[in-house]
């Protein structure tokens, strides 16, 4: 077995892309497997900036295939838009390197409708969405009856009458949810033939991915799974109700690709080297003052899909720990290391004191999580450019020792390490 999984431990945006397209080498096959348009990463390859979304990051390689499986939610707009980008940098997309799951489900006009008018009605308590429709896709997966999937795209028939009645019953919802002024009737004749055009554009790419991956597995092809967002904002196992609306820990590839647990020989845990996420929901270890807005600046924070410029803080072992746990990691990618290097002294948090009780287990309820106070170990800062630095035994000693300890307080070990954006600029422990 060759399968590798990469899931991000924090809140999402732990430079998951780079890993993904440094392993990508190694492997035969790139498969993301839940999210959609809402979650982006920026790869650095040969030079060039690319800014994904929806594609894997395989998409970059020539001889990789690249798999959206079922689990993920496709705007089909957003996603032809994105291939178009990519081409016009020179990247070869076709039928044969980029597969599409018939089972995944179709963002329509009315999911990005309804989310807007739900998100603006929470005045105290906004959930911080990207206002794409993600969220109001799930719903409607889950819900079933309101439901469509890319293969439904393509049987003309069943697609046209089962829309139809969909967007009479989306109208009366957002009817009675909006402002008379705000409100104006999707019209279902003209997104039938919006999305029949996106389905003839994509037509060559979408197939039964899942029998795909089996055949591929048995013919020992090497598969690479591509988390999106961060295992902190998992639906079922994250700081709910701030969270995203997919499974986006390590539990979720299983059921987002169809490729079961035994299959994956190896799970690797990103993290930042500080903590950093979008917005609302409690955050411990944020740092609403200067030190936190020199991690933003140096570190660039601010979002690849929104431009939202994101919370940071110091790296939070407590919840850190937790999402390793679950997501059965072996190893850990220490990201953005040359972030804190002018930083004359860091933290890192330990445990939390709850109503005046000391615990590492990262509660499970929001309101706790709202009352937790970081207990802070501080280490001395290395003070050092350490962008140039390719081998662990080079790094200064503070370093290897900020690595430690975290290696230490989360019970795995650090293998990779990045200390800038480039390919080149990674450090392998063995």
């Amino acid at each position: 077995m060759s399968a590798t999984s990469v899931v991000g431990l924090q809140w999402g945006d732990e430079a998951k892309g780079k890993i993904v397209d440094l392993l990508t080498d190694q492997h035969d096959i790139v498969v993301r497997y839940q999210g959609g348009n809402n979650a982006g990463h920026t790869v650095v390859f040969e030079g060039k900036k690319y800014k994904l979304s929806l594609c894997p990051a395989g998409i970059l390689r020539r001889g990789v295939v690249s798999v959206i499986a079922p689990g993920v939610v496709i705007n089909p707009q957003a996603l032809l838009g994105e291939i178009e980008q990519v081409r016009s940098q020179g990247v070869t997309v076709s039928g044969e390197n980029l597969l599409i799951s018939d089972r995944a489900h179709v963002i329509f006009p009315y999911h990005i409708a309804e989310e807007a008018v739900f998100e603006r009605s929470q005045k105290q308590n906004a959930i911080g969405t990207t206002m794409r429709g993600i969220g109001t896709c799930y719903r409607d997966k889950a819900g079933r009856i309101h439901a469509i999937r890319m293969g439904d795209l393509f049987h003309l028939d069943t697609f046209r009458s089962r829309l139809t009645e969909v967007v009479a019953q989306k109208n009366l919802v957002l009817r009675a949810l909006s402002v008379d002024s705000e409100f104006r009737p999707l019209d279902a004749e003209s997104i039938v033939d919006e999305y029949l055009g996106y389905a003839s554009k994509l037509k060559s790419h979408v197939m039964d991915t899942t029998q795909f991956l089996h055949r591929a597995l048995d013919q020992g092809k090497r598969l690479l799974f591509e988390g999106a967002q961060g295992s902190l904002l998992d639906i079922d196992h994250g700081t709910f109700p701030y969270v995203t609306s997919s499974n986006s820990s390590g539990c979720g590839i299983h059921n987002g690709s169809g490729v079961p647990e035994r299959r994956i020989s190896r799970m690797i845990g990103v993290v930042k080297a500080y903590t950093t996420r979008v917005g609302g929901g409690p955050f411990p270890t944020e740092l609403d003052n200067e030190i936190g807005q020199h991690i933003r600046d140096v570190g660039h924070e601010y979002g690849t899909v929104t431009g939202r410029p994101r919370r940071c803080g110091w790296f939070d072992a407590v919840a850190a720990r937790y999402s390793a746990r679950l997501s059965g990691i072996d190893c850990l990618a220490m990201m953005l290391l040359d972030v804190l290097s002018q930083l004359d002294d860091i933290s890192l948090c330990v445990a939390y004191e709850i109503n005046a009780q000391r615990t590492t287990d990262f509660p499970s309820h929001i309101t706790d999580l709202a009352a937790a106070k970081p207990v802070y170990q501080t280490l001395p800062g290395w003070k050092r450019d350490i962008s140039t630095v390719r081998r662990i035994g080079d790094l200064p000693s503070e370093a290897r020792r900020y690595l430690d300890t975290i290696s230490e307080l989360l019970g795995f070990p650090v293998q990779i390490m990045s200390v800038g954006p480039d390919r080149e600029q990674t450090i392998f422990s063995k």
